[in-house]
């Protein structure tokens, strides 16, 4: 290839990166893992601890998920005119039980990374850092209705699970509201009581002990009855930024020590089509200029935040299911610039 062509790629690619994005094509229906890709390439600080992990000396192993995701993120934000190895990483998920030629719940694969980077990573203090970026530590209530007796317990949760009211338009703030409000168990429900003896009713609640630097907010908007499986198109909303102080001010507890409580959206998985036959997508906001880009496989293009507000759903098929905020923009020493 002359040296006149080589430049002429070279310039048309550069000009391509004015979307700080690499697309991805679509491999034995990869979409669901190509866009989780292009949310995790914008959660920089996952990369940045990937590329502080010494591999150099670790056997290559074809099913470990986190070196071929190192690898791979580490292609994707190379401005060198280069394939993006995630076919390797898409093989590898498929020997980890994440099938290819399979449609995937978004969700469930994200976790699946998650924990597949905590089993395979040798150097556990740093798969332990990149856990820690995701991880919502909580303080669970149980409140006997019979003697007023109270059993605490501690756990966390490394995506925020929120129901969605169905034929009802929802908001992210009730959304977060009605996950932490009290619940009561009767009937079936019921939980066992060691100060009575015997399952009674109770009040369920969860206060929050720390947030974590990246949110990730799942809409729960897949339904299970009867053995089959339907998706619900209502609309839910949400916003560029929002401060979780000022949304559940009880639903903190006493032990919650955190000052920052403000996060800044700057991903956003979408769902189209039915349970039964969808396409992932997804809005990504750039780094630096905070401008939003979209990505559909291998095709990229700059959007706005008005595009991200089509996917709340309710006439539109095209809906929002994973939201990614980020806690603070202190160390990057600016603000984003919001355009809603």
């Amino acid at each position: 290839m002359s040296d006149r062509i080589c430049g002429f790629l070279h310039s048309f690619f550069r000009r391509d990166l004015h979307h700080e994005m690499r697309g991805l094509s679509n491999y034995c229906l990869s979409c669901c893992a190509n866009t989780l890709l292009q949310t995790l390439s914008a959660t920089w600080e996952v990369g940045d601890l990937l590329e502080r992990w010494d591999a150099a000396g670790l056997r290559e192993d074809r099913g470990n998920v986190p070196l071929k995701l190192k690898r791979v993120l580490a292609a994707m934000k190379s401005d060198r005119l280069q394939h993006v190895p995630h076919e390797d990483f898409l093989r590898c998920l498929d020997r980890n039980c994440v099938r290819l030629n399979v449609q995937h719940d978004a969700d469930e694969v994200f976790l699946s990374i998650l924990n597949l980077m905590q089993q395979q990573m040798d150097d556990k203090a740093l798969a332990l850092e990149i856990k820690n970026l995701y991880k919502i530590s909580v303080e669970t209530h149980l409140r006997c209705l019979n003697c007023t007796s109270v059993q605490t317990h501690t756990s966390y949760l490394l995506s925020l699970p929120l129901h969605i009211k169905e034929d009802h338009h929802n908001s992210l703030e009730d959304c977060i509201s009605s996950f932490l409000a009290e619940q009561e168990l009767t009937g079936i429900n019921r939980c066992f009581c060691a100060q009575c003896g015997f399952k009674t009713p109770s009040k369920q609640g969860l206060k929050l002990l720390s947030l974590p630097r990246i949110l990730c907010v799942h809409l729960k908007r897949f339904r299970n009855s009867c053995g089959s499986t339907r998706k619900l198109y209502c609309r839910v909303t949400f916003p560029e930024t929002f401060d979780f102080s000022e949304i559940v001010k009880e639903g903190f507890s006493p032990d919650f020590a955190q000052n920052e409580c403000k996060y800044t959206l700057y991903a956003v998985v979408v769902h189209s089509g039915s349970a039964l036959c969808g396409h992932y997508t997804a809005y990504v906001r750039d780094r630096v200029n905070q401008r939003w880009h979209y990505a559909d496989d291998s095709h990229i293009e700059q959007a706005s935040w008005e595009d991200v507000r089509r996917t709340f759903g309710g006439s539109c098929r095209h809906t929002a299911y994973m939201l990614m905020y980020r806690r603070g923009l202190k160390e990057e020493g600016q603000q984003p610039e919001l355009s809603g």
